[in-house]
């Protein structure tokens, strides 16, 4: 397990979401947007996936994962690789049943400050017809590459 640096988990938590990639039977490759909900610095992710469909089935098969986080403004982002281990929702810890709690009522928030601000976007609030999770995906981060043009890198 690869412990995360700090720039790296508060660049996940200001995205939101990742793009997350798993592979299927055959080794084809299926990517997805999964919410980020928590992130543990000792190398663990966790990630909402509410409908079980592709990216579930492909991780019962195959536990390998790689989330991957950019951000086009300030041309920075970062893949990280590892494995993936399915939670049913009845042996989640509190904490992340509260983080889900605690993301949607955020991400709510965070559409109606910018409707009022008449950045109109989804006219109505999907994140509260989202369906309560039946798991979350925990993954093992094992390698984190850094997605920044190494001339643009300030360090």
């Amino acid at each position: 397990m690869k412990s995360l640096p700090d720039e790296v988990a508060h660049f996940l938590k200001r995205q939101g979401f990742a793009i997350v990639s798993t592979l299927d039977r055959q080794g084809t490759i299926h990517t997805a947007c999964k919410g980020i909900l928590k992130i543990i610095p000792e190398g663990w992710i966790y990630l909402v996936d509410l409908y079980q469909g592709r990216t579930y089935h492909n991780l019962k098969e195959n536990h390998v994962i790689s989330i991957t986080a950019a951000d086009e403004h300030t041309f920075t982002g970062y893949s990280l690789k590892g494995r993936a281990e399915m939670i049913p929702r009845e042996r989640l810890e509190p904490q992340i049943l509260k983080a889900w709690d605690d993301m949607i009522v955020s991400r709510v928030t965070r559409r109606l400050l910018k409707n009022i601000r008449e950045e109109k976007g989804h006219p109505a609030h999907p994140e509260m017809l989202l369906p309560e999770p039946k798991y979350m995906i925990k993954m093992e981060v094992e390698e984190i590459i850094d997605l920044t043009p190494k001339h643009l890198k300030t360090r």
